[in-house]
């Protein structure tokens, strides 16, 4: 079986977690920060394809979506999600976590054992 990928930032509690439930398990663990290795359009598509949440899922509204001015509404679409986080990766949901062709956001952590 293929590692498991995981989109991580290390300075963020749940992907902690996340690695961390995923290495006691003894899960092979393919880890991309991606803040530090950008990811490309091919790459975000094709985590949008493994994810079954929709598009907006994947972007943090948080307190730095708000200081970019951005609305959430403007970022529903499968396109308008890819451009948003091209642009600003660190407004990415994390950990996100992919196997076999499947994905899950890892909030809580422990939702990434729903791949094992």
């Amino acid at each position: 079986m293929a590692p498991l990928r995981l989109y991580h930032n290390p300075r963020c509690s749940k992907s902690r977690g996340a690695l961390e439930i995923l290495k006691a398990k003894g899960v092979a663990v393919d880890v991309i920060e991606y803040l530090s290795e950008p990811l490309a359009r091919s790459d975000l598509e094709a985590m949008l394809d493994a994810l079954p949440d929709p598009p907006s899922a994947l972007v943090r509204k948080d307190e730095r979506f708000e200081a970019l001015g951005l609305e959430a509404g403007d970022y529903e679409t499968r396109e308008a999600v890819i451009d948003v986080l091209l642009e600003h990766p660190e407004l990415m949901q994390r950990p996100v976590a992919i196997a076999g062709g499947q994905g899950v956001i890892g909030r809580p952590s422990e939702k990434v054992l729903e791949l094992l």
